[in-house]
């Protein structure tokens, strides 16, 4: 019997989506009985706001998953950029990676030691994607989670053996400012801004000195946090369809996820794909470049706004 085309389409989306998450129990069989073929690579993207005063490579080195290296998203960023961690070039990615040794064939698994339990490493799943490695998965519940069912740890300095790694950028996966500023007009996307509710609508203050708080006009607010469980897993997906219903957002249209500097908002990317849409593109500069370039009738806030 054949099925219906939605159906069948929707099988297929599945089919070709490579898993997004994996359990610390498939990873503890993964170390043990590595795959013929395909290398995993365990990546610690940690980082924190600097006014939360941690080191993340120093926690690393302290306590880690084992086999992980460390990925700083300082590090593998546009350094000349006045924005915080932009996307790096391909080339500078596929250097900065390779010496993780993450190769092509590489399954890559992604995890933080954020008490959220994921909090920066959706930005580095969405990276690899956006530079063309689809093989790659987060963590469900990070090292949050790892500790909690008291899984091995180990300490010091990682030491992979690099690799060779090429990357190509999709442009699709990003965002400029120019496109943000266009679609006030057109409407083309839909937009989701995952920082705290608070900050959205400017009576929080945003993290960054100069920078005050407050949104990009016509843009839907769904903090990151509300894509987790109180345990710091990812909800079902059946959960987060619901979200995105409640705050009127249409996965069957196109959508762009923003926050303070392009973090959190990958986020929204990744609770969209477990609902089978993997095409959300993140406005990388999010809210500082926005604040920084845009009018003062262009900056939406309950506080002071932009007045200059």
């Amino acid at each position: 019997m054949a099925c219906s085309p939605s159906v069948s389409a929707a099988a297929m989306a599945r089919q070709q989506l490579f898993r997004a998450l994996v359990s610390a129990q498939w990873v503890v069989e993964a170390l043990r009985a590595p795959r013929a073929g395909q290398p995993l690579q365990l990546l610690d993207a940690s980082w924190y706001l600097p006014k939360l005063g941690r080191d993340a490579r120093r926690e690393f080195e302290e306590r880690h998953i084992p086999g992980a290296a460390f990925f700083d998203i300082d590090q593998c960023s546009d350094r000349t950029s006045p924005y915080d961690h932009m996307l790096p070039s391909a080339s500078h990615f596929s250097e900065y990676v390779g010496h993780l040794g993450v190769g092509a064939a590489t399954h890559v698994v992604i995890y933080d030691a954020s008490d959220q339990g994921l909090y920066a490493a959706p930005r580095v799943w969405w990276m690899f994607r956006a530079f063309g490695h689809r093989t790659v998965s987060l963590l469900d519940g990070g090292l949050r989670n790892w500790l909690r069912q008291g899984l091995p740890l180990s300490s010091g300095k990682s030491r992979p053996v690099p690799t060779e790694f090429r990357a190509t950028l999709d442009p699709t996966f990003v965002k400029t400012y120019e496109d943000m500023k266009e679609n006030l007009e057109s409407r083309r996307f839909q937009v989701v801004d995952a920082r705290a509710a608070g900050r959205f609508r400017g009576t929080e203050p945003e993290p960054r000195d100069g920078i005050e708080p407050g949104h990009i006009p016509s843009t839907v607010n769904i903090p990151f946090t509300d894509f987790l469980t109180e345990e710091g897993l990812e909800k079902s997906p059946e959960e987060i369809r619901r979200l995105f219903q409640d705050k009127k957002v249409d996965l069957s249209q196109p959508l762009v996820a923003t926050c303070g500097s392009g973090v959190t908002a990958c986020h929204v990317a990744l609770g969209a794909y477990l609902c089978d849409k993997p095409d959300v593109a993140i406005y990388d500069g999010s809210w500082v470049e926005w604040y920084m370039r845009a009018q003062p009738e262009e900056i939406i806030s309950e506080g002071r706004g932009k007045t200059r």
